[in-house]
């Protein structure tokens, strides 16, 4: 499965300026940006919406005889929401290691600045840069939600992976933004347009192999 996500604004680098408590709401920032794509990816691919409509089915035996029975907590999306669970935050990961899959990024990246000025311009260095999106891209772990809330429709929140060790390929392609500055961005704020294909890289996880056609 391939789509495309779009995200607009700032991108901190790891390990720069932004550090602690602050980064870290950064991060979030971009996961709440990222949401509502993630909400309707999921509600326009009839497999994904599949696992939000439809109640979680476990086997069951009677009489000797196993059968499918409908699970009392929910659909399968609600699920594995509970799985993934942060603070006050579930979250709802569209690559997970139960489910085998991994995916390869393609990414465009777009600034106010020439591209062979990216690397050391103001707005940190590459590398650092996208590891802040990686980790926005993931679950937060260890406590990283402390002191903020879910807001309106965001429960479960959509994200793209579980732990970003399920990205296997990475290609970025830099170029000058050519968009009119807004009055409330900064020169160093970004672009960038994220395709994603996903494929499946564990072979029992059979019932996904959907994904990577």
């Amino acid at each position: 499965m391939e789509f495309r996500l779009v995200y607009r604004g700032a991108l901190a680098s790891q390990g720069g300026g932004g550090k602690g408590g602050g980064l870290l709401k950064e991060k979030h920032r971009i996961r709440r940006q990222l949401h509502p794509q993630f909400k309707e990816l999921w509600q326009s691919r009839w497999h994904l919406k599949r696992q939000i409509d439809h109640r979680y089915l476990k086997e069951k035996t009677e009489g000797g005889v196993e059968i499918m029975d409908y699970a009392p907590s929910g659909s399968e999306a609600q699920m594995t929401a509970n799985k993934f669970k942060e603070g006050t935050f579930r979250f709802l990961p569209l690559i997970t290691r139960t489910n085998g899959l991994a995916c390869k990024l393609d990414i465009l990246f777009l600034r106010r600045d020439d591209p062979g000025n990216l690397i050391r311009s103001g707005g940190g260095d590459l590398d650092n840069r996208v590891k802040t999106l990686f980790d926005a891209l993931s679950v937060p772990k260890n406590g990283q939600m402390e002191g903020m809330n879910p807001e309106g429709g965001e429960d479960p929140l959509f994200c793209l992976l579980e732990d970003d060790c399920l990205i296997t390929d990475v290609s970025i392609t830099t170029d000058r933004l050519l968009v009119p500055q807004e009055n409330d961005e900064h020169v160093n704020d970004v672009v960038l347009i994220l395709s994603v294909t996903a494929k499946v890289i564990d072979a029992n996880a059979a019932e996904f192999e959907w994904l990577s056609q």
